[in-house]
């Protein structure tokens, strides 16, 4: 009970990534000057920086680990850069959370998975560890409303073609050894009129038929680029409709009302208790009071426990430390429910 995890990325080292020139943006297209190593010698680097990562999350002692997200410039561009229908040269725009314009894939064909993506990332991170793994993907409504459509021209067909990919995807991941599986949704809390409509609808279809655990991840955004984050999301209960076996949410920089984890019923609960925005390490009993603050709502064997996001734009040394700080958090708690 009370099992650890991270969302998903780690951060990446500066002798892999030009921090620099990533600075807090989340890129939608492919954004190779980010990287500090030539083409050649890249998917080398990539390979010893996601040793790093599984090498930190197991010394933390984190129960369900990730690769890092190392060979990714940002969790959703790899995957959906990575299709066929995309006009990966010719970029559109759409407009962003905040306003502003964004370069974003334009979709110009049906969209089809060409092969498996993110296969060879799981069974690198299965032959080397002996924890629980899990992978991520960008889900179909994100996805969606990251992209200019320009052949459905309908948002709905669009997110439920991205949903078929995601659904080919998620298979050939459990194939090659994952034990969950995630689908990152931030946007359906950005656009909850959109994803009222057809959000639950296009996750249904991205996990029909996937086996195991699997997780819809929603946030407000990476902390790094959203300062200040409301205290409830606009689109959260509908996500007890869908068929994941878990929901995760961001709760401790947001100071989520936590009484909307009764809601989620019967899913389990993944729950940020970390907050990214701040480099100030949370000590363990600060840990565990906002453990214990959930388990008002929700059953220890229902929760599990992670930052609220992905940790790559914080410093590694950062990162590690809060992991360890929740990794601690999360056993004081449990060693007080079985001395109960």
């Amino acid at each position: 009970m009370i099992e650890t995890t991270v969302v998903g990325s780690y951060p990446q080292p500066a002798w892999l990534v030009d921090r620099a020139k990533l600075g807090s943006k989340v890129p939608r297209v492919r954004a190779p000057e980010i990287w500090r190593i030539s083409r050649e010698h890249l998917r080398e680097a990539q390979d010893d920086a996601t040793l790093l990562a599984i090498r930190d999350m197991e010394a933390a002692g984190i129960d369900i680990i990730s690769d890092g997200e190392m060979r990714r410039e940002s969790y959703s561009n790899r995957f959906a850069t990575a299709l066929e229908g995309v006009d990966i040269d010719n970029p559109g725009t759409t407009i962003n959370r905040t306003g502003a314009k964004s370069v974003v894939p334009r979709i110009v064909a049906p969209l089809k998975r060409k092969s498996a993506v993110e296969a060879s990332d799981v069974q690198f991170l299965r032959a080397n560890t002996e924890r629980r793994i899990k992978i991520t993907l960008p889900g179909p409504f994100t996805m969606a409303q990251q992209a200019q459509d320009d052949y459905y021209r309908d948002e709905e067909a669009l997110a439920l073609a991205y949903a078929a990919a995601v659904n080919e995807e998620l298979k050939d991941l459990k194939k090659a050894g994952a034990d969950v599986v995630q689908i990152d949704e931030p946007w359906l809390q950005a656009r909850p009129e959109r994803a009222a409509r057809y959000g639950v609808k296009a996750i249904n279809r991205a996990l029909e038929g996937v086996a195991g655990t699997t997780v819809v991840h929603l946030c407000f955004g990476y902390a790094a680029a959203v300062k200040e984050k409301p205290s409830g999301y606009s689109f959260l209960p509908q996500l007890a409709a869908t068929s994941a076996s878990q929901i995760s949410i961001e709760a401790a920089q947001p100071r989520l009302d936590l009484a909307i984890l009764k809601e989620l019923a019967p899913k389990s609960v993944m729950l940020g208790v970390i907050d990214l925005g701040t480099e100030q390490v949370e000590t363990p009993l600060q840990v565990a009071g906002r453990i214990r603050a959930a388990l008002e709502f929700v059953a220890p064997e229902k929760l599990v426990v992670a930052p609220d996001c992905g940790m790559k734009y914080l410093p590694r040394e950062v990162a590690f430390r809060k992991l360890v700080s929740l990794v601690e958090g999360a056993a004081r708690v449990r060693r007080e429910l079985r001395l109960r």
